[in-house]
């Protein structure tokens, strides 16, 4: 199988326990390159436990996770997690840096340094002023908080984009208007997106397929 034809990610029989809790049971799903996929399902049904999966926050029981066919337990973590990029639901800022620094953390913690144009550029990606790049996160409203958080998740020049019910705290149209952009980048940046959401709607708006 040739790289265009191989899946970027794969999950094969993938398993997740709690003691005599079955969070993840038995999932095996492939994902396409340049595909946008929405993982769909009510609050406990182990949509971000599987999510996590990818990037090693959580360990499988059993089963197999593989992104361009290696498995991830095989890769080493920093080098895997560069090829990540993970948006959370509670945004995860830290409070303490300005926005520039948290947009810039993860490259600094491989070792790299962003300049000052490739953040404003980050910024420019997500539509927020280059100007904001000075201030503290507690000036943000939340959707430009959440807007930062894209924004630090494609620090890195990911392949892949995970996002963990990235619009959930939002109110509506801002919610809207910041799906829509991300639909945008995963087309301008050739990612492949994986979305975990409980809205059917945002789903159907924004994905390509939506596994339940």
């Amino acid at each position: 199988m040739n790289q265009q034809t191989q899946p970027l990610l794969e999950f094969r029989d993938v398993c997740k326990s709690y003691d005599r809790t079955q969070a993840v049971a038995s999932i095996s799903v492939a994902v396409a390159r340049r595909e946008f996929v929405a993982l769909v399902g009510a609050s406990g049904s182990g949509k971000s436990t599987l999510l996590k999966t990818v990037n090693r926050l959580v360990d499988p029981s059993s089963g197999t996770v593989l992104i361009d066919g290696d498995p991830v337990g095989s890769l080493p973590l920093a080098a895997l997690r560069r090829r990540i990029g993970y948006v959370f639901q509670s945004v995860g800022l830290f409070p303490h840096m300005s926005v520039g620094e948290n947009i810039a953390i993860g490259p600094r913690i491989s070792g790299q340094k962003l300049t000052r144009e490739r953040i404003a550029e980050l910024l420019d990606l997500v539509d927020l002023e280059r100007s904001m790049a000075t201030r503290m996160p507690n000036e943000l409203s939340g959707g430009q908080r959440q807007r930062v958080g894209v924004a630090r998740a494609l620090a890195n020049e990911p392949q892949l984009l995970l996002m963990d019910e990235p619009f959930g705290a939002l109110d509506p149209v801002t919610r809207d208007a910041l799906g829509e952009r991300v639909r945008s980048l995963h087309r301008e940046l050739n990612l492949t997106t994986i979305m975990v959401t409980h809205d059917m709607a945002e789903a159907l708006l924004l994905a390509d397929r939506i596994l339940v």
